[in-house]
């Protein structure tokens, strides 16, 4: 995220009537600031430019993507979707992947299962949110599958 002054110099090159490079230059100097006070691991001063770029184009200067000679189609595609992020054309993707595994039957707070920290932890006296799911499904896999059984043995209709 880019700082709030850095925004607001920015914008105000814009309403000057400056390039929109002008108002990137805001958002690459402010990276060129970072990488000095060793806030990241960028390298070189290119990956800062880099960075502020896309910066520049995400808060909304409207900066063209770079020429088919200029750089690469990954480059390209990822300028393209940062200006449009920028210019309110698409969303800006979620924090969490869609395919992210999530637990499928509520968190153990939810369940009111009690759960202790680790160390403290005992078997016994406070099984694991895992232990009290693996009993429930051995409970309902010994009252399912007999009837799988029966209906097998002697088919759907009876």
């Amino acid at each position: 995220m880019p700082d709030k002054a850095t925004v607001v110099r920015a914008k105000k090159d814009l309403r000057e009537g400056k390039s929109p490079s002008t108002a990137a230059g805001e958002f690459v100097r402010e990276e060129m600031e970072h990488i000095r006070e060793g806030e990241h691991g960028a390298r070189s001063t290119k990956q800062a430019i880099a960075i502020g770029l896309s910066k520049a184009r995400r808060a909304g200067v409207p900066l063209k993507t770079p020429k088919k000679e200029q750089a690469s189609a990954r480059t390209r595609r990822s300028a393209k979707q940062d200006l449009e992020v920028g210019q309110k054309e698409r969303k800006p993707p979620s924090r969490h992947c869609p395919h992210r595994p999530r637990p499928l039957h509520g968190s153990a707070r939810a369940l009111d299962i009690p759960v202790a920290p680790r160390p403290t932890r005992s078997s016994k006296t406070c099984p694991t949110v895992g232990q009290v799911f693996s009993v429930r499904l051995r409970r309902a896999w010994s009252v399912w599958a007999p009837r799988v059984g029966s209906v097998r043995a002697s088919g759907p209709c009876g």
